[in-house]
């Protein structure tokens, strides 16, 4: 809801007044995070919340020879949507050094291209490039206030690199660990003590996010609403 406000100015409680709408009739709503779940109670909703998390392919984003890159270190790197809603302006303005990368994609990308010169941006990648470039990051800076999850964080810790946020929604519930990331609402201090992390920490820690994990997680959501519907048919 907070995308659609930015983008359209349409109230955030209009908005959720019709998620509550729109879920009324569910007897669960699965969410990815505590932080998640916390906000739809607090905003009124009545269904039953349950967790359903996020995975990450290991066998794709895994650490890779940081040569990949040629570029004065250390390397912090944004891999997302170029777009408002992204607020890359915090990462892009703060005076650090090495080389800022940004790989993807959006309708910020001309203006964000033509004021910050200096930031290279590579524009959309996927595939072995993506997680070629990834991999090759020393930090990966996520200044996003708006994302519930970030599934890209857990790319980037699969591939051995530390993370580097404000502590908000989606961050807070990804980065539990000061071992594999820093959150402060300094950004430009998240990201100079998250280069002194350990990659092996990262990538072990991302191994938890497995598909196996959450396929099992969104079956066992599954299993008891059958079950209660066979037995309301049943009588």
């Amino acid at each position: 809801m907070a995308y659609v406000n930015l983008r359209f100015k349409i109230p955030v409680s209009w908005g959720y007044g019709f998620l509550r709408w729109f879920h009324a009739p569910a007897k669960k709503v699965m969410v990815a995070t505590q932080s998640v779940e916390a906000d739809l109670h607090a905003r009124g909703f009545k269904n039953t919340l349950v967790r359903w998390s996020r995975d990450v392919d290991p066998d794709f984003y895994y650490p890779r020879d940081k040569a990949f890159l040629s570029m004065s270190r250390p390397v912090s790197m944004f891999v997302d949507r170029v777009a408002i809603e992204k607020n890359l302006e915090a990462f892009l303005s703060l005076d650090i050094p090495g080389t800022k990368i940004v790989v993807g994609d959006g309708p910020q990308l001309r203006e964000l291209n033509t004021k910050f010169p200096e930031t290279v941006f590579v524009g959309f990648l996927s595939g072995e490039p993506l997680a070629q470039h990834l991999a090759a990051a020393d930090v990966f800076v996520f200044p996003s206030l708006t994302d519930t999850f970030g599934i890209v964080l857990l790319d980037a810790l699969a591939s051995g690199v530390p993370v580097a946020a404000f502590p908000v929604t989606g961050p807070v519930d990804v980065i539990t660990s000061d071992k594999v990331g820093k959150l402060d609402e300094d950004l430009k201090k998240a990201i100079s003590e998250a280069l002194h992390l350990d990659a092996q920490d990262c990538r072990n820690y991302a191994l938890n996010y497995s598909w196996a994990n959450c396929t099992e997680q969104f079956f066992n959501n599954l299993v008891p609403a059958f079950e209660e519907i066979k037995e309301m048919e049943s009588h």
